[in-house]
């Protein structure tokens, strides 16, 4: 495939990230070899959608650990609005500071499937949230 044809596949989105996520970014893609920014991208994009489709290919009842992770001045409202608002499934959680003037959450869930992938869904759509993880138990 030529330049030009590789080109024509791909769609040009522009994107806004906080500086310092910036920088992580252009470490990440010395450190670990990729070929420019666009690839480390792509590659988290993909990710992301993998990680999206398995949770949602669950069924029944499930246990999950959810991990958030949010700077300390973030407003707390909305993240422990989505923790009561799926409060049936919260078993317990933990909260911590950690370096950087962060905080980090870890979250233990037992519910169906559905009821857990909207929690985590309402969790990484919180602009506050800069990491949300989940492993299934």
């Amino acid at each position: 495939m030529s330049k030009a044809q590789f080109l024509i596949t791909m769609s040009i989105v522009s994107l806004s990230i906080p500086k310092n996520l910036l920088e992580k970014v252009d470490q990440c893609v010395k450190e670990q070899g990729f070929a420019n920014r666009s690839e480390i991208i792509r590659q988290a994009l993909r990710a992301y959608m993998s990680e999206s489709k398995q949770l949602d290919e669950l069924q029944g009842r499930i246990t999950a650990i959810i991990t958030i992770v949010y700077q300390r001045e973030a407003k707390r409202s909305q993240i422990t609005d989505a923790q009561h608002t799926f409060g049936s499934a919260v078993l317990t959680f933990l909260h911590t500071h950690i370096q950087e003037g962060y905080c980090i959450e870890i979250i233990v869930a037992r519910a169906d499937a559905q009821v857990i992938s909207a929690l985590v869904r309402a969790l990484k759509a919180n602009e506050e949230i800069s990491e949300a993880k989940v492993t299934i138990l």
